[in-house]
């Protein structure tokens, strides 16, 4: 080379190194970048292949109804499977949130992403009701998590990947990358965002649901025929119903943890609890002779959105679900979520007046908001699901649902950041499962 040249390189490089010491930004996205590329990448493959699974196991069950017979056994299998094999990684979702609040602890081993998906898929194949959100975060916590050492990542950027991860699990799995990345940043810590973390959430969720949306999978399309204009009527008729959603999400949570305190009690072998959740499932499925309360309920959700539902659908799907969970069935509590909420919205139009496909989509993001204490995630996901025009509907729902939920949460490991009331204060930095 040259003295002409090697004069030239020094100074593109000093020119280089100038503009990194002026906007040390840059380095931070080219670093984070590339890991939410190969974070979007991973992720969303497993997003796609997952979604895939379930359909084709909602599919074959539907079509062979006598499958509903063996969830005990099914559920005797998984739980086995997790009491032999992986009792380390049966926290699920909590494990994630843990890790986030104590990023030292050790690298999630990576069996909970084989495990998970197994269990979830069973369970959907045998007629459990459960949802998909808990599978997708612990597939993409379980895979991301392996990057940490790969790259020399330290604890506080851990943490960072490990937001990263739920942002993509939850965009990619319900194709809403804004709630997603939102979800990443409010779930762990209540009433606080974390902004460290802001761009790799972001970029992980959109390249994650890119990805995923790449396989071809697609989501549900979920339409309101009808948005009324926003007046102060209106307004109050939304606070009456965030209301009952929030207590809907508190009722939820609160059953959910005595339920498993209740299976935890009276079975002390643990792979004999989802066999018993199986047998009472099973038993009223049969009973009632319908599959309406098992699986996603996906047609009843879009069900909701067309006409007045009754008001026990809400009910009977909220008792199926909790009996699933809590004996030891895997899958996420979300989508059942959304079915509760959405029915509930849809049966509230007798009382409220507003039109039902509205309340349907409010009740669709308000119980979630309320049983996760994320409201700006679901805020977010209402408008990507429903469109900009029910933007202050889903807002003023998922607010209020949240305030009302109270300290409850599916989420035993989320930190109280900031009370949701001030006479609460002394709550701050507690965890929702001391309450």
């Amino acid at each position: 080379m040259s003295q002409k040249s090697r004069t030239l390189t020094r100074l593109v490089l000093l020119q280089i190194r100038l503009f990194v010491r002026k906007y040390p930004a840059l380095l931070y996205v080219i670093k984070w970048l590339f890991i939410s590329l190969i974070i979007g990448i991973s992720v969303g493959t497993a997003s796609a292949g997952f979604l895939e699974s379930l359909s084709w196991a909602t599919c074959f069950r539907e079509g062979h109804l006598w499958l509903i017979a063996f969830l005990p056994l099914a559920g005797l299998a998984v739980g086995m499977l997790y009491y032999y094999y992986g009792k380390e990684v049966e926290a699920g979702n909590n494990l994630l949130i843990e890790s986030i609040h104590q990023p030292a602890q050790k690298i999630i081993p990576f069996k909970m992403a084989p495990f998970v998906y197994l269990g979830t898929v069973i369970t959907h194949l045998f007629g459990g009701s459960a949802g998909r959100e808990g599978t997708a975060l612990q597939m993409a916590g379980a895979i991301s998590d392996q990057f940490t050492k790969l790259f020399g990542l330290n604890q506080q950027e851990r943490k960072v990947l490990m937001i990263s991860a739920i942002a993509a699990g939850f965009g990619s799995v319900f194709g809403t990358p804004l709630a997603g990345a939102v979800f990443g940043l409010e779930v762990f810590l209540v009433g606080k965002i974390r902004y460290t973390g802001i761009f790799p959430a972001f970029a992980s969720a959109v390249l994650a649901d890119q990805v995923t949306r790449l396989w071809n999978v697609h989501h549900t399309d979920y339409h309101i025929g009808f948005i009324p204009e926003t007046d102060f009527l209106s307004f109050i008729y939304c606070i009456i119903a965030g209301i009952a959603f929030g207590i809907c999400a508190a009722v939820f949570s609160r059953i959910m943890h005595y339920g498993g305190s209740f299976f935890k009690s009276k079975l002390v072998y643990p792979p004999l609890r989802p066999f018993a959740g199986g047998i009472i499932v099973a038993a009223a499925v049969f009973a009632m002779g319908t599959t309406r309360y098992i699986g996603l309920g996906i047609p009843v959700i879009e069900e909701a959105f067309g006409k007045q539902l009754p008001l026990y659908d809400f009910a009977l799907k909220m008792l199926f679900t909790i009996v699933t969970l809590t004996a030891g069935f895997k899958g996420g509590e979300v989508t059942p979520l959304f079915f509760i909420g959405a029915t509930l919205g849809s049966a509230l139009s007798l009382f409220i007046p507003l039109p039902y496909g509205i309340l349907a989509g409010m009740g669709f993001v308000a119980v979630f908001a309320g049983a996760t204490n994320t409201p700006l995630a679901c805020t977010l996901m209402g408008i990507e699901l429903f469109g900009a025009e029910c933007g202050v509907y889903v807002a003023i729902a998922c607010i209020v649902s949240y305030l009302f939920s109270g300290n409850n949460s599916i989420y035993t490991k989320q930190k109280i950041g900031e009370a949701k009331n001030s006479r609460f204060g002394y709550l701050n930095n507690k965890n929702f499962e001391d309450l």
